[in-house]
């Protein structure tokens, strides 16, 4: 029952949609509507709406991914990540980023907001660098193109990696729900999709 009020919270904060919210403040909504997948995200909300609005999006969506997390843990003990019900209090703010309370079918990708999720768990790093290092491997390494099929690769290794490492037993089945609930909103884009290429960072 601890895990509950929690949940809900998570939830609730991943619902609030700060692209949407700063783009309204500074009068450039048109402009995120207009983006060619109409994601409310970070990335959107650079490319779009301008650099303050990014800034802003992306500490709103990494601090409603940080802040029930961090207060669960908090509260509740830090062994907690070894408890299979961990798994929702984490998922739960990317759940709410993808589909949003009020915006069911109009939510973001979730990125930024799995950033904030694992940034909760500090002072335990090791998923973080995980899925930082998924990315940065899959975009400078082996570099796989467009974001959609690379952010697919980014979260499935991620995954895997964490069951190998050993990361603990909430961490893990929860980044493995984030993950079902990204492949799900991707497959539920109506973004059109480029064919995928892949190159090698040592060859040209």
């Amino acid at each position: 029952m601890n895990y509950i009020p929690y949940v809900l919270f998570g939830y609730i904060s991943g619902s609030i949609l700060y692209a949407n919210l700063f783009a309204g403040l500074f009068g450039k909504q048109a402009l995120l509507n207009e983006s060619t997948d109409k994601n409310p995200g970070t990335a959107n909300a650079f490319m779009k709406c301008g650099f303050i609005c990014g800034i802003l999006t992306l500490l709103g969506d990494l601090f409603k991914g940080i802040l029930p997390v961090h207060l669960f843990l908090h509260y509740n003990g830090i062994h907690m990540v070894n408890e299979a019900g961990f798994a929702l209090v984490l998922a739960a703010p990317v759940m709410g980023h993808i589909f949003p309370l009020f915006r069911y079918k109009k939510g973001g990708k979730g990125i930024a907001v799995t950033f904030g999720c694992l940034l909760g768990l500090f002072p335990d790093i090791k998923p973080l660098l995980i899925f930082a290092v998924c990315f940065i491997f899959f975009s400078l390494i082996i570099r796989i193109s467009p974001h959609f099929y690379r952010t697919i690769a980014a979260y499935g290794a991620s995954g895997i990696l964490m069951l190998i490492m050993h990361v603990s037993t909430g961490t893990a089945f929860g980044f493995i729900i984030i993950t079902a609930a990204v492949y799900i909103r991707f497959h539920m884009s109506e973004e059109e999709r480029e064919k995928y290429r892949i190159k090698l960072l040592w060859k040209r």
